[in-house]
């Protein structure tokens, strides 16, 4: 059975390689200067960062999920944001996404959120299978202009 749980600092090295597994799914590198900056976030109260921990049935880490909330002009509440989304290969198909973002969605919904949204690639036929079936699609397409020198 899948337990999910707000990160601690004790977490640092069951995260690092879900965050690991995470960035290289996406075909992406940061810095260890981000990946230590993003860990900190996670943890700092002060932060709009939030992240949760899933552990199978011995204890062992097997996902992890990043959100925040933002002011929205179509909501009198906050948006949730599910930013990051990571389960180990050998362990989906078990539940652990999905508890996963029922866990965001249950936070979302005691902070008086109007919605939880996220992103992902349209190749990504795994994961939305999942979303499929706890979410509705938008049909938006997703644009962005980086801004990083």
């Amino acid at each position: 059975m899948t337990a999910i749980r707000p990160l601690v600092p004790a977490d640092r090295d069951a995260w690092l390689p879900l965050w690991r597994g995470y960035l290289a799914f996406y075909e992406s590198e940061l810095s260890d200067e981000q990946t230590e900056l993003t860990w900190h976030r996670l943890l700092d109260p002060q932060f709009p960062i939030h992240g949760a921990l899933a552990t199978d049935e011995t204890g062992e880490a097997i996902g992890i999920v990043h959100w925040l909330t933002h002011a929205a002009t179509w909501s009198a509440g906050p948006y949730c944001y599910l930013e990051d989304l990571f389960v180990r290969p050998d362990t989906r198909g078990t539940g652990a996404g999905r508890a996963l973002i029922s866990h965001v969605s249950d936070w979302a919904r005691e902070q008086g959120a109007a919605k939880v949204y996220w992103l992902t690639q349209e190749s990504n036929a795994t994961a939305r299978g999942l979303y499929d079936g706890v979410a509705t699609s938008t049909g938006f397409v997703h644009y962005e202009i980086g801004l990083a020198s």
